[in-house]
Protein backbone atom coordinates (compact mmCIF):
# COMPACT_ATOMS: atom_id res chain seq x y z
CA UNK A 1 0.00 0.00 0.00
CA UNK A 2 1.47 3.26 -0.75
CA UNK A 3 2.27 5.90 1.22
CA UNK A 4 0.00 9.53 1.54
CA UNK A 5 1.48 12.15 -0.68
CA UNK A 6 3.00 14.38 2.45
CA UNK A 7 3.55 17.92 2.46
CA UNK A 8 5.13 20.78 5.01
CA UNK A 9 3.62 24.10 5.36
CA UNK A 10 3.99 27.29 7.22
CA UNK A 11 1.48 27.88 9.87
CA UNK A 12 -0.63 30.61 8.02
CA UNK A 13 -1.89 28.22 4.98
CA UNK A 14 -3.11 25.51 7.72
CA UNK A 15 -6.53 25.91 7.96
CA UNK A 16 -6.93 26.09 3.72
CA UNK A 17 -4.57 23.20 3.59
CA UNK A 18 -6.43 20.76 6.06
CA UNK A 19 -9.88 21.46 4.44
CA UNK A 20 -8.20 20.87 0.69
CA UNK A 21 -6.70 17.86 1.43
CA UNK A 22 -10.02 16.62 2.79
CA UNK A 23 -11.30 17.70 -0.20
CA UNK A 24 -8.35 16.25 -2.57
CA UNK A 25 -8.73 12.46 -0.63
CA UNK A 26 -12.60 12.42 -1.41
CA UNK A 27 -12.76 13.68 -4.99
CA UNK A 28 -9.67 12.90 -6.83
CA UNK A 29 -8.52 9.75 -4.77
CA UNK A 30 -5.02 11.20 -3.83
CA UNK A 31 -4.46 10.90 0.22
CA UNK A 32 -2.15 13.55 1.28
CA UNK A 33 -1.66 15.17 4.52
CA UNK A 34 0.14 18.29 5.41
CA UNK A 35 2.21 18.92 8.70
CA UNK A 36 2.36 22.51 9.62
CA UNK A 37 4.99 24.62 11.45
CA UNK A 38 6.58 27.88 11.71
CA UNK A 39 7.81 29.06 8.51
CA UNK A 40 11.36 29.40 10.07
CA UNK A 41 11.28 25.72 10.83
CA UNK A 42 9.60 24.35 8.28
CA UNK A 43 12.29 25.59 5.70
CA UNK A 44 14.73 24.08 8.87
CA UNK A 45 13.45 20.92 8.02
CA UNK A 46 13.46 20.87 4.04
CA UNK A 47 17.05 21.95 4.70
CA UNK A 48 17.89 19.22 6.99
CA UNK A 49 16.74 16.36 4.51
CA UNK A 50 12.59 16.35 5.87
CA UNK A 51 11.27 13.05 4.14
CA UNK A 52 8.44 14.71 2.25
CA UNK A 53 7.07 15.35 -1.16
CA UNK A 54 4.75 19.25 -1.42
CA UNK A 55 6.28 22.30 0.10
CA UNK A 56 3.86 25.69 0.66
CA UNK A 57 5.90 28.40 2.22
CA UNK A 58 6.17 32.10 1.48
CA UNK A 59 7.68 32.94 -1.92
CA UNK A 60 10.72 34.06 -0.25
CA UNK A 61 11.46 31.20 1.26
CA UNK A 62 10.42 29.25 -1.47
CA UNK A 63 13.16 30.90 -3.88
CA UNK A 64 16.06 30.19 -1.30
CA UNK A 65 14.89 26.73 -1.38
CA UNK A 66 14.72 26.67 -4.77
CA UNK A 67 18.48 28.74 -5.00
CA UNK A 68 19.95 25.79 -2.84
CA UNK A 69 18.36 22.80 -5.01
CA UNK A 70 15.74 21.61 -2.77
CA UNK A 71 12.94 21.74 -4.75
CA UNK A 72 12.02 20.34 -8.10
CA UNK A 73 13.12 22.64 -11.15
CA UNK A 74 9.77 23.66 -12.55
CA UNK A 75 7.59 23.31 -10.08
CA UNK A 76 7.26 26.28 -8.05
CA UNK A 77 3.99 28.28 -8.60
CA UNK A 78 2.02 31.07 -6.38
CA UNK A 79 -1.23 29.92 -4.96
CA UNK A 80 -2.44 32.44 -2.80
CA UNK A 81 -2.09 35.97 -1.27
CA UNK A 82 -2.63 36.95 2.26
CA UNK A 83 -3.04 39.92 4.01
CA UNK A 84 -1.69 40.95 7.49
CA UNK A 85 -4.22 42.11 10.02
CA UNK A 86 -4.50 43.50 13.14
CA UNK A 87 -6.45 42.63 16.04
CA UNK A 88 -7.79 42.99 19.46
CA UNK A 89 -9.08 41.18 22.38
CA UNK A 90 -12.47 40.46 22.60
CA UNK A 91 -14.62 43.38 24.70
CA UNK A 92 -12.09 45.57 24.38
CA UNK A 93 -12.16 49.18 22.16
CA UNK A 94 -11.93 48.90 18.60
CA UNK A 95 -9.59 50.98 17.25
CA UNK A 96 -9.95 52.98 13.47
CA UNK A 97 -7.43 51.34 11.15
CA UNK A 98 -8.97 53.23 8.06
CA UNK A 99 -5.95 55.88 8.37
CA UNK A 100 -2.04 55.48 8.48
CA UNK A 101 -2.74 57.87 11.43
CA UNK A 102 -5.06 55.58 13.27
CA UNK A 103 -2.75 52.84 12.70
CA UNK A 104 -0.05 55.17 14.31
CA UNK A 105 -2.35 56.30 16.99
CA UNK A 106 -3.21 52.38 17.75
CA UNK A 107 0.30 51.05 18.09
CA UNK A 108 1.39 54.10 20.12
CA UNK A 109 -1.59 53.81 22.85
CA UNK A 110 -1.11 49.79 23.06
CA UNK A 111 0.81 48.67 25.86
CA UNK A 112 1.82 44.88 24.13
CA UNK A 113 1.90 44.32 20.43
CA UNK A 114 1.80 40.93 19.45
CA UNK A 115 3.96 40.04 15.91
CA UNK A 116 4.68 36.73 14.75
CA UNK A 117 7.89 34.73 13.24
CA UNK A 118 8.70 34.84 9.21
CA UNK A 119 7.46 37.35 6.79
CA UNK A 120 4.69 39.05 8.34
CA UNK A 121 6.23 39.75 11.41
CA UNK A 122 9.66 41.08 9.72
CA UNK A 123 7.13 43.21 7.63
CA UNK A 124 5.61 44.78 10.38
CA UNK A 125 9.02 45.43 12.25
CA UNK A 126 9.96 47.42 9.22
CA UNK A 127 6.75 49.31 9.04
CA UNK A 128 7.57 50.53 12.53
CA UNK A 129 10.60 51.52 11.38
CA UNK A 130 9.17 53.32 8.53
CA UNK A 131 6.81 55.21 11.07
CA UNK A 132 9.70 56.13 12.87
CA UNK A 133 8.27 54.49 15.97
CA UNK A 134 10.95 51.78 16.64
CA UNK A 135 12.33 52.98 19.57
CA UNK A 136 8.63 53.86 21.02
CA UNK A 137 7.76 50.94 20.82
CA UNK A 138 11.15 48.45 21.44
CA UNK A 139 10.06 47.35 24.86
CA UNK A 140 6.19 46.82 23.64
CA UNK A 141 7.09 44.28 20.85
CA UNK A 142 6.36 40.68 22.18
CA UNK A 143 6.93 37.85 19.38
CA UNK A 144 5.42 35.05 19.70
CA UNK A 145 6.56 31.76 19.37
CA UNK A 146 7.33 29.83 16.51
CA UNK A 147 4.14 28.13 15.58
CA UNK A 148 1.83 30.07 17.99
CA UNK A 149 -0.55 32.71 16.55
CA UNK A 150 -0.07 36.11 17.87
CA UNK A 151 -3.48 36.10 18.58
CA UNK A 152 -2.62 33.94 21.47
CA UNK A 153 -1.06 36.76 23.04
CA UNK A 154 -4.32 38.51 23.45
CA UNK A 155 -5.90 35.90 24.94
CA UNK A 156 -2.72 35.38 27.39
CA UNK A 157 -2.97 39.10 28.21
CA UNK A 158 0.54 39.59 27.04
CA UNK A 159 -0.67 41.85 24.30
CA UNK A 160 -3.59 44.13 23.79
CA UNK A 161 -2.97 44.52 19.82
CA UNK A 162 -1.74 41.89 17.76
CA UNK A 163 -1.00 41.64 13.84
CA UNK A 164 -0.63 38.49 11.97
CA UNK A 165 -1.82 37.07 8.66
CA UNK A 166 -5.96 36.99 8.25
CA UNK A 167 -6.31 33.47 7.78
CA UNK A 168 -4.29 32.48 11.23
CA UNK A 169 -6.68 35.14 13.19
CA UNK A 170 -9.79 35.12 12.36
CA UNK A 171 -11.35 31.72 13.63
CA UNK A 172 -9.49 32.27 17.28
CA UNK A 173 -11.82 32.54 20.30
CA UNK A 174 -11.44 35.75 21.84
CA UNK A 175 -10.12 37.78 19.36
CA UNK A 176 -11.66 40.51 17.58
CA UNK A 177 -9.70 41.34 13.52
CA UNK A 178 -10.07 44.74 13.26
CA UNK A 179 -9.07 44.75 9.77
CA UNK A 180 -6.27 45.07 7.03
CA UNK A 181 -3.63 47.53 7.87
CA UNK A 182 -4.64 51.33 5.69
CA UNK A 183 -3.29 52.44 2.24
CA UNK A 184 0.63 52.29 1.62
CA UNK A 185 1.17 50.69 5.20
CA UNK A 186 -0.94 47.35 3.60
CA UNK A 187 1.43 44.07 4.41
CA UNK A 188 0.36 41.10 2.59
CA UNK A 189 2.74 37.66 1.50
CA UNK A 190 2.15 35.48 -1.17
CA UNK A 191 2.22 32.14 -0.39
CA UNK A 192 3.18 29.28 -3.08
CA UNK A 193 4.07 25.92 -3.11
CA UNK A 194 6.26 23.44 -5.43
CA UNK A 195 7.41 19.68 -4.98
CA UNK A 196 10.24 18.73 -3.01
CA UNK A 197 13.70 17.94 -5.32
CA UNK A 198 13.68 14.45 -2.43
CA UNK A 199 9.84 13.24 -3.58
CA UNK A 200 9.75 9.29 -3.80
CA UNK A 201 6.51 10.41 -5.34
CA UNK A 202 6.86 13.52 -7.74
CA UNK A 203 4.14 12.29 -9.88
CA UNK A 204 1.34 12.08 -7.37
CA UNK A 205 2.99 15.17 -5.35
CA UNK A 206 2.18 17.79 -8.95
CA UNK A 207 -1.28 16.59 -9.15
CA UNK A 208 -1.59 17.61 -5.68
CA UNK A 209 0.06 20.91 -6.65
CA UNK A 210 -2.21 21.35 -9.76
CA UNK A 211 -5.61 21.01 -7.73
CA UNK A 212 -4.26 23.38 -5.30
CA UNK A 213 -4.00 25.40 -7.92
CA UNK A 214 -7.35 24.98 -8.98
CA UNK A 215 -10.80 27.22 -8.99
CA UNK A 216 -12.05 25.08 -6.35
CA UNK A 217 -8.75 25.52 -4.00
CA UNK A 218 -9.49 29.33 -4.76
CA UNK A 219 -12.72 29.58 -3.51
CA UNK A 220 -11.65 27.90 -0.50
CA UNK A 221 -8.69 30.48 0.26
CA UNK A 222 -10.90 33.10 0.04
CA UNK A 223 -13.32 31.99 2.54
CA UNK A 224 -10.38 31.63 5.09
CA UNK A 225 -9.32 34.97 3.68
CA UNK A 226 -6.51 34.63 1.38
CA UNK A 227 -6.79 35.78 -2.53
CA UNK A 228 -5.47 34.53 -5.27
CA UNK A 229 -2.76 36.10 -7.40
CA UNK A 230 -4.79 36.93 -10.53
CA UNK A 231 -7.68 38.54 -8.10
CA UNK A 232 -4.48 40.35 -6.31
Amino acid sequence: MERDISGLSSMATRPVLAELSAHIRIAHGLPVRFDSAGGVEIARRVREGAEADLLVLADGALAALEKEGHLLAGTVRPLWISQVVAAVPEGTPVPPLDTPAGLRAALTSATGIAYSTGPSGTALLDLIAQLGLAETLRERLVQAPPGVPAGGLLASGRADLAFQQHSELMDLPGVVVVGPLPGDTAISSTFGGAVLAASTRPGPAREVLDLLGSETASRTARARGMRTPDTA
